[in-house]
């Protein structure tokens, strides 16, 4: 190779090692501006997937982990891209030569370098903030807690009731006497004292009024929302009691049943009977106690009266 073209390969090839690092100095106002504008951008997005939270939250939703680590991830962003865009403005205006050449050509190219790193992770983030769903459906809560009034003199009908939910033998316990005594005070006492009592192990209490003309689709309905279940209104009664089925099948669960004035057909409700296998549990009221030989409970208790 004559001398020439080992003189202009050296050129060449110091240029290939210069013209990068020249581009971060001579684009860093341009590079600065996209920067500005990708992180509005980002913002933009963050303020929205926020008040998609926010709204989810309030409908007892929980946000995703994603979510939030994207979130402090925009916000940890969002502080060192205003530290970048100060020394980067600084180094524009600290240029000599009427304004053409930085003074410190090094400390421009620092800078430029961080810029142009900053936008392509902004871009990047950006790029994963595009969320189908934020939030997941918290699980039912074990029991939900219902306004009653005082349970004067029921401390002992209470005792005798928890006694028998310890038990395994009694899976189906009836409470039954005249209106008015206090059934439904001391149903709703059962329910709340798992609030307090931390001695069992089931899955979910669940709290249903039936009344005397019984609707199966209400009773239905009430016990699917306590389960989380997405049940639809024009779904038919059978595939509503396989959905409820196939979700207390799973668990062990006590189900108070409220005000039974005739036998409650629990297949159609989609109820699983419980068992030694299940170890759920039933405890209804009634007013009349041949409706505890129709439900076939184990215990019969004369509720108050």
């Amino acid at each position: 190779m004559d001398p020439a073209s080992a003189i202009l390969n050296t050129i060449n090839r110091l240029w290939d090692c210069i013209a990068p690092r020249a581009d971060y100095i001579h684009n860093l106002e341009e590079n600065l501006n996209s920067l500005r504008s990708e992180m509005r951008q980002l913002i933009s997005e963050r303020n929205d997937v926020r008040r998609r939270v926010d709204v989810a939250e309030g409908q007892q939703m929980r946000r995703r982990d994603q979510v939030e680590e994207w979130l402090q991830m925009v916000e940890a962003t969002e502080h060192e891209v205003d530290q970048i865009i100060e020394e980067g403005s600084q180094q524009i205006s600290n240029k000599c030569l009427r304004g053409c050449c930085p003074k410190n050509c090094r400390s421009s190219y620092k800078a430029g370098k961080r810029v142009v790193k900053k936008l392509a992770a902004v871009a990047k983030l950006r790029s994963k903030g595009d969320f189908i769903d934020v939030v997941d459906r918290l699980p039912p809560a074990i029991v939900e807690g219902m306004p009653s009034r005082s349970t004067v003199g029921m401390d002992l009908m209470l005792e005798n009731v928890w006694k028998c939910l310890t038990e395994d033998h009694a899976r189906i316990i009836g409470l039954y006497g005249m209106g008015g005594v206090g059934k439904t005070t001391l149903l709703m006492k059962i329910n709340n004292e798992f609030l307090h009592r931390g001695t069992h192990d089931f899955d979910v209490v669940i709290y249903v009024v039936v009344s005397k003309k019984p609707n199966v689709r209400r009773v239905q309905m009430d016990i699917g929302e306590r389960l989380g279940l997405e049940l639809l209104e024009d779904e038919s009664q059978d595939a509503v009691a396989r959905s409820i089925f196939n979700s207390l099948n799973r668990k062990k669960f006590l189900l108070l049943l409220d005000d039974i004035w005739d036998r409650v057909e629990l297949e159609l409700v989609g109820i699983p009977r419980p068992d030694s296998e299940n170890k759920s549990k039933i405890v209804f009221t009634t007013r009349f106690e041949a409706v505890c030989g129709h439900m076939e409970a184990q215990n019969r208790m004369l509720g108050l009266g």
